[in-house]
């Protein structure tokens, strides 16, 4: 058992974090090494299991992330971006893969994770689905078979305690449009409608965003000519599908060479 890949999952107590130590423990591929959470939270230095409100598993949590670290192969952050910018640096020193599902960062932030992973494994993606990374290479084939004749449109909708809009999943599907067309997104990218807008430029690409109630996550690229409609859609009904693919990406890190990397590379896509 000890000769599995060991792995430190962060924001314990969140959903994601608790979906992602479960997918770890229910793993015949992977152990878990222990979970983290900020300085001064309810459950550090208790067993994550019963935590969780379940036995003991053998796994403590702590606020201590390099001690943490330094026992693991890789780390599952989904938290913040500070956070993660943080952790980054510490994953790169103890030589752990640091798999990232945290969406919003700046540019500074990027920045900073691009200088990490000279040092470490990085493997980062705004969507750890098989679906979505599929869908991300649909919507860069349509782009590049359509021309500014027809709008794209990315429709996102999430639950209403999503923090960052338009979400990372989105803001990647229009970068894959953008991709297919040519052209950068932050040229042609429209985030904000509101009043007299005036008609819509050609080849922009529009963001719409819903958030409300436990919606997990719902993406859309429509693809709007004269005459017609194409739209490729994804729908997660389960946080699952991100704590595998996460897990997944974590495994797949184990013999690569330091870098940035993302579910492409992972799935070979």
């Amino acid at each position: 058992m000890t000769d599995l890949p060991g792995i430190v999952i962060t924001g314990a107590s969140g959903r994601m974090g608790q979906m992602l130590i479960r997918t770890v423990l229910e793993s015949d591929r992977a152990r878990l090494v222990g979970a983290l959470e900020r300085l001064g939270h309810e459950w550090v230095g208790r067993d994550i299991g019963e935590a969780m409100g379940g036995a003991r598993v053998g796994a403590m949590v702590s606020d201590d992330p390099l001690e943490l670290f330094a026992r693991a192969q890789a780390v599952i952050d989904f938290t913040a971006p500070e956070a993660t910018v943080e952790y980054a640096a510490l994953a790169a020193q103890a030589r752990a893969v640091h798999v990232i599902g945290t969406t919003g960062f700046s540019e500074s932030h990027l920045t900073k994770i691009a200088a990490a992973a000279h040092h470490s494994t990085v493997v980062r993606a705004g969507n750890m689905s098989l679906g979505v990374n599929l869908l991300m290479q649909l919507t860069k084939k349509v782009a590049a078979a359509l021309d500014e004749d027809y709008d794209i449109e990315v429709i996102e909708a999430h639950h209403n305690r999503k923090v960052d809009a338009p979400s990372g999943t989105a803001v990647m599907l229009g970068e894959a449009a953008a991709e297919g067309r040519g052209v950068r997104l932050d040229d042609v990218s429209d985030r904000a409608r509101d009043g007299i807008t005036g008609a819509r430029k050609r080849g922009d690409i529009g963001f719409s965003v819903i958030r409300g109630g436990d919606i997990v996550g719902e993406h859309d690229v429509l693809f709007a000519g004269a005459g017609e409609r194409i739209v490729l859609r994804h729908v997660a009904s389960d946080r699952s599908v991100f704590a595998r693919g996460a897990l997944r990406a974590a495994l797949w890190g184990q013999d690569k060479g330091p870098g940035q990397y993302d579910m492409v590379d992972v799935l070979g896509l």
